[in-house]
């Protein structure tokens, strides 16, 4: 497993929405949305929240890459790696339900939870780090983005 460095862990935390993709049995893409990823005790982990087809979809193929992209500082990280799925009762889908109920309330549903074992991870950078000259700092381009979101 590939280790999650705080780095990472800072821009799951920033960024709070990030894309999980599966395969179907067809053999399509199937892209789902989590604001649900978190790192604890350095593995990567999502609730099943509303998730039917991620979870179906992990059961007959357990391969997921995840994209988590911070949109103020126009980076982040792509992560591949095979998804495992825990079930209510297991210790850690405990500690992640616990979580999920704590910051979104307790009616927020948390049917399974999906642990993943990272096999490859990777930077993402926008065009803003790579084309821009002379280069800008993250400051300048953060302040560029919140600018442009109008935040």
């Amino acid at each position: 497993m590939i280790e999650i460095t705080a780095d990472m862990e800072a821009i799951i935390k920033q960024a709070i929405l990030s894309f999980v993709a599966t395969v179907n049995e067809d053999g399509t893409p199937n892209l789902s949305p989590k604001a649900s990823l978190t790192v604890r005790n350095g593995v990567l982990y999502f609730a099943d929240i509303a998730s039917p087809r991620t979870i179906l979809n992990l059961r007959r193929n357990p391969a997921v890459e995840i994209n988590v992209v911070d949109i103020f500082q126009r980076r982040g990280y792509r992560v591949t790696g095979r998804g495992s799925i825990l079930s209510p009762g297991n210790e850690e889908y405990l500690m992640i339900a616990d979580w999920v109920r704590a910051t979104n309330g307790p009616e927020y549903p948390v049917d399974h939870v999906v642990k993943i074992e990272t096999t490859s991870i990777t930077p993402l950078l926008s065009p803003a780090h790579v084309f821009a000259q002379p280069p800008r700092s993250q400051d300048e381009i953060r302040r560029t983005y919140y600018q442009k979101y109008t935040v």
